[in-house]
């Protein structure tokens, strides 16, 4: 992917779509954490939700 996308002359790094991308796929993981229920296991939901959504931009970025 390109470093910077163009839309209508409006220059959007490519981070943010990452970025976009990765609180989606947060989005999709939750109802799936909360069926195998390992909410209860994890001590700081939010650090935890935080860390995954580092995890997955870093993952985004090296997959495009």
């Amino acid at each position: 992917m390109r470093a910077v996308l163009d839309i209508d002359g409006l220059l959007v790094s490519s981070f943010v779509i990452h970025a976009g991308l990765a609180i989606v796929t947060l989005l999709a993981l939750n109802p799936l954490l909360a069926k195998v229920r390992a909410r209860r296991v994890i001590w700081n939901l939010p650090l935890a939700e935080f860390g995954m959504l580092v995890c997955l931009i870093g993952f985004y970025t090296l997959l495009f």
